[in-house]
């Protein structure tokens, strides 16, 4: 199975939310930042194989990967564009299950993304 390339998804204004957030939490919180980027290693090595508890389906195509560090559960929203090709949408912090607002912004991120994939894709694939 070829390994799936894992990508930020880049707004309108050229902003990288995910990556944004990621920055702010390498900073405020190293542990939970390593846990993260763990999870999201997990999600390049085994792409759609990936399942429970790393990865759940919300629904349209908006996929969820955790991350717990002591209480707090993080959520990379993502989605995939064709096979082997991953993007992180957003990141939140929850415990309990994911706001339909949330999933309505991946959605409409994702929309866009299909539309322009070379404008909505950071140019870089994580790490």
């Amino acid at each position: 199975m070829p390994e799936t390339q894992v990508f930020f998804y880049r707004n309108d204004e050229g902003r990288v939310p995910a990556l944004e957030f990621f920055g702010e939490l390498l900073r405020a919180n190293p542990k939970a930042y390593a846990n993260c980027l763990a999870k999201i290693r997990l999600l390049k090595a085994f792409g759609n194989e990936l399942r429970r508890p790393h990865v759940d389906y919300l629904r349209d195509g908006i996929h969820e990967l955790r991350a717990k560090e002591k209480t707090v559960q993080y959520r990379i929203l993502f989605f995939y564009h064709g096979r082997n090709i991953a993007i992180l949408s957003h990141v939140l912090t929850k415990e309990q299950e994911v706001p339909a607002m949330d999933i309505e912004r991946a959605l409409e991120r994702k929309g866009r993304y299909e539309q322009n994939p070379s404008k909505h894709r950071a140019s870089e694939p994580v790490a």
